[in-house]
């Protein structure tokens, strides 16, 4: 099959060191780094964001092993027949899988010695699971312990070190709601017994987190009941669109929130920090890019016999800014190709290359007591890697304007004329 001319020649000048000639040997030496320039920006880009996203899938995922997707909130008063409703909204929804009653409060945890703050949660052990994965995150206990009237209580592991206490100890929960005395406004106090301890490898829930029956915590803060429910959905990326649906067949005084919702600040930082780290590791495209500039410049000053030739010959000036345009979408195609596939290769093995990097350097890049992972997290997305590659071939070809239009005006007489 035969080639177009433009192409023909593109290939021709892309290849031109393969005939050993010294000029035609520094110019694919030069072509080579403008595509291991583009290569290497687009494999960084992808590694770096195939992490990033990796970490913020495990703090998600331990963040969701204690939150639920949607959390339906009452505050006139407490939820009356909460299955009724979570059945109401499920035969609404079809992408709601399970809800579960909860009662939320502030605490003070205190053992005499030493007194702690607390995010009391009330729930039901049978429904919770349906909802979260604290079942799997409780240590030395199980949800089973939290019966209703027993007053046990499951504490976050860092917040039970805290406290100093252990299975089968005593803490005093100390509620702000309190009752007014001759002697003043006095607090309530109930004695709780340690019944578990949950670990989900979050510290912000470590160390605050209590977990007690929902009944109880509804007596404790005399809510009458659930003041809300918890709600797992099918897909909990679609939360925030499932969460508006849900809150306009609410009635007066309930509202809805999805879990970004209550951890949005994090979640801001992670997509202005991610952004930021785009924007920086792109400038090394920019840098292959003015490489292939650069190129494609010298390229046009050495074949400018060769153009003037062509023109002689009968090639219009837009086959000639095409040929050089042709040759820059080359070197910009196979750099891109290359990235993506080095960059997937490595983003896909880091739980292999990692552990040899550290085992040949004596390091240790994830220490697991503190970071609680024993691997590098990486998460390869689509909708990552295709701006990235469609972006740095469009950059490429923005490249190869200005050289080709430089070509184009080449008059030929002037040219020949030293030739």
């Amino acid at each position: 099959m035969t080639l177009p001319f433009e192409l023909s020649v593109a290939l021709r000048y892309t290849r031109a060191g393969r005939r050993g000639r010294r000029k035609d040997g520094f110019m694919s030496f030069i072509s080579g780094m403008s595509v291991a320039s583009i290569a290497l920006g687009v494999m960084a880009l992808i590694i770096v964001l195939s992490v990033m996203n990796g970490f913020q899938k495990e703090v998600r995922d331990r963040m969701l092993s204690v939150l639920s997707h949607i959390e339906v909130v009452n505050l006139a008063g407490p939820v009356d027949n909460w299955s009724e409703r979570v059945a109401a909204i499920k035969k609404a929804d079809a992408e709601v899988l399970a809800g579960a009653p909860f009662v939320s409060g502030q605490a003070l945890m205190s053992t005499g010695r030493t007194v702690r703050g607390a995010m009391v949660r009330g729930i039901d052990p049978q429904a919770e699971p349906g909802v979260s994965d604290l079942g799997e995150a409780v240590r030395m206990g199980s949800l089973a312990d939290l019966e209703p009237g027993s007053f046990n209580i499951i504490l976050g592991q860092d917040l039970a070190r805290a406290l100093g206490v252990g299975l089968g100890d005593k803490v005093t929960l100390i509620v702000p709601k309190g009752n007014m005395t001759p002697a003043g406004f006095v607090p309530r106090m109930k004695q709780m017994t340690v019944a578990a301890v949950v670990h989900s490898g979050h510290y912000e829930f470590d160390s605050t987190l209590a977990l007690m029956h929902v009944d109880d915590a509804a007596v404790l803060y005399r809510t009458g009941g659930p003041t809300g429910i918890r709600l797992k959905i099918t897909d909990l990326y679609e939360a925030p669109k499932l969460a508006e649906r849900i809150a306009i067949s609410l009635p007066s005084g309930w509202y809805a929130q999805d879990w970004t919702m209550q951890n949005r600040t994090w979640f801001a930082a992670v997509q202005v920090e991610k952004r930021m780290m785009a924007i920086i590791l792109f400038l090394i495209v920019l840098v292959g890019a003015f490489g292939l500039i650069s190129t494609l410049v010298m390229t046009v000053t050495e074949k400018q016999s060769d153009i003037a030739i062509l023109r002689t010959l009968g090639a219009s000036s837009r086959s000639i800014q095409m040929i050089f345009m042709i040759q820059g979408a080359i070197v910009g195609f196979v750099g891109v190709a290359c990235g993506v596939g080095l960059g997937l290769a490595v983003a896909l093995n880091l739980d292999v290359i990692v552990p040899a990097i550290e085992s040949m350097m004596g390091v240790q890049f994830l220490p697991k007591e503190i970071y609680f992972i024993s691997s590098m997290p990486s998460d390869p997305r689509a909708s990552d890697i295709v701006p990235i590659a469609v972006l740095s071939f469009l950059m490429s070809l923005a490249a190869t304007v200005y050289p080709s239009w430089r070509a184009a005006r080449i008059h030929p007489a002037e040219a020949l004329r030293y030739e």
